[in-house]
C-alpha cells in the first residue's frame, strides 16, 4: 500500500540537468506516479518558474534541493592544487573541440539560501534534499510552512543523523542508482566500481559484489533497523519486479531515474537516450571525473580517461561544462556524461505513462 504522503508507490526522481521538466513531472502525475523537479544548477527565478508551471498544470510534485558542502566553499590549498591539475589533464579534451576551459569556480552554493527562502515564501507539498542535510532549523521552518520534508541518506548512520533533524521520510539510495550519489559521510571508496552486464564473462565478469550496500532491499534493512520513518527505495529498481522487491522490504515507495530516462516527456538529451540503448556501452562506473562527486554512469572513453578525478563538487562539474557542451554538439557520446543505473538495459523508450503502467500493473 502507498504511503499516505505520496499517494503512489511510484516517485520519478528528481533528475536535475533538463530531465525532470515540468511536462516530465505532469505526465509521471497523469499517469498515477508522482513526480519531483530538480532545483539543482538552477537559478532562483527559473526554480519559481517550473514550479508555476506544475501546479498550474494540476500535478502533484515535489522540488529536491542540492545541500552546498562547506568544505568545499572554497575548497582547502591541497584540493585547489589537485584542481589545478586537473585542468591541465582537461586540455587535451577541450582541445578536441577547440574550447577553452574556463577559470577554477570556487563559490558555487547553487543559491542554496535564496531557494530556501523562496520554498519557505511560497511552499510545495514536498521538498527533499540531496548532497547534505538541510539542518533542522531548515526541516522546521519548511515544515511550519506546510512542506513536508525528505532526507535522501545512503547508510544506516546517514539515516540516524537525518532522523535527528526531524525529517518526515527517507530516500534510501543504493550504490546502483543512477547519477550522482547522495552521500554525505565519508565513507571508502568502491574498488572496483564497475557493473558489467549480467552474467559478465570470464574475460570481463561482473565485479558487482565488490560495490557497498548488497543489494537494495538489504540496505532498506539496515536503515529500517536504525530509524522509524517511511522509507523511498532508490536504486536499480527498473520494472514491477523490483518494486514489489523493495515494498516487501519494508520501502513504502520507490524512486526510479534511468527508468524513466529514454521516454518521451523526458528531458534527457537525445544522445543520452539513445546511448542507453547501444550496445557499445557495456556497463556502468562510478566516477568523478565530470563533476567532482561520485556518479553511476555508462563507462565512456571520459571516464576510462579520468580515474582519478579529484572529490570537488561543483568545482569540476564547471570545468567539465564546456566540454560536455561541445560533446553534445558533436554527437559525441564518448565525453558526455552518460548517467544511468545498473538497470540501464532494462530502460524503456515511449510515453511515461507506458512505464508507470507497466510499474503499477495488477495493483
Amino acid at each position: 500500500m502507498p504511503h499516505d504522503l505520496f499517494g503512489t508507490p511510484v516517485i520519478a526522481a528528481p533528475m536535475a540537468g533538463g530531465t525532470s521538466t515540468p511536462a516530465f513531472v505532469e505526465a509521471v502525475h497523469r499517469a498515477g506516479g508522482l513526480g519531483f523537479l530538480a532545483a539543482g544548477y538552477k537559478s532562483v527565478a527559473a526554480m519559481q518558474a517550473e514550479i508555476r508551471t506544475v501546479r498550474e498544470s494540476g500535478a502533484r510534485f515535489g522540488m529536491n534541493v542540492f545541500v552546498p558542502d562547506p568544505a568545499q566553499l572554497p575548497p582547502s590549498a591541497a584540493m585547489l592544487a589537485e584542481l589545478e591539475d586537473y585542468r591541465l589533464q582537461l586540455r587535451t579534451d577541450a582541445r578536441r573541440y577547440g574550447v577553452e576551459l574556463p577559470q577554477l569556480r570556487l563559490d558555487d552554493d547553487d543559491e542554496w539560501q535564496g531557494k530556501i527562502d523562496a520554498l519557505l515564501s511560497d511552499p510545495v507539498e514536498l521538498v527533499s534534499f540531496a548532497f547534505g542535510l538541510p539542518g533542522p532549523d531548515v526541516v522546521r521552518a519548511l515544515q511550519r510552512a506546510g512542506s513536508a520534508v525528505l532526507a535522501t541518506v545512503t547508510t544506516a548512520a546517514e539515516a540516524v543523523q537525518a532522523a535527528a533533524q526531524g525529517v518526515d521520510a527517507l530516500v534510501v539510495q543504493h550504490a546502483s542508482a543512477g547519477g550522482h550519489s547522495a552521500a554525505f559521510l565519508q565513507a571508502p571508496e568502491p574498488q572496483p566500481a564497475y557493473t558489467a552486464e549480467p552474467g559478465g564473462t570470464k574475460e570481463q565478469p561482473s565485479r558487482t559484489t565488490a560495490e557497498p550496500g548488497g543489494t537494495t532491499a538489504e540496505l532498506l534493512a539496515e536503515v529500517r533497523s536504525a530509524v522509524e520513518l517511511p522509507l523511498v527505495a532508490a536504486g536499480g529498481i527498473m520494472d514491477a519486479a523490483g518494486l514489489d522487491a523493495v515494498l516487501r522490504a519494508g520501502a513504502v515507495a520507490a524512486q526510479l531515474g534511468t527508468a524513466f530516462l529514454r521516454t518521451d516527456q523526458s528531458g534527457a538529451k537525445q544522445l543520452h537516450k539513445d546511448a542507453l540503448a547501444d550496445p557499445h556501452f557495456t556497463r556502468t562506473r562510478l566516477t568523478r571525473a565530470f563533476t567532482g562527486r561520485q556518479a553511476r554512469a555508462l563507462e565512456n572513453e571520459f571516464v576510462r580517461d579520468h580515474p582519478e578525478a579529484p572529490e570537488a563538487y561543483p568545482a569540476v562539474h564547471h570545468l567539465t561544462a564546456p566540454i560536455r557542451a561541445a560533446a553534445t554538439a558533436a554527437g559525441d557520446a564518448e565525453r558526455l556524461n552518460l548517467w544511468a543505473g545498473t538497470g540501464w538495459r532494462k530502460a524503456q523508450a515511449g510515453p511515461v505513462a507506458g512505464v508507470v503502467q507497466g510499474l503499477l500493473a495488477g495493483r
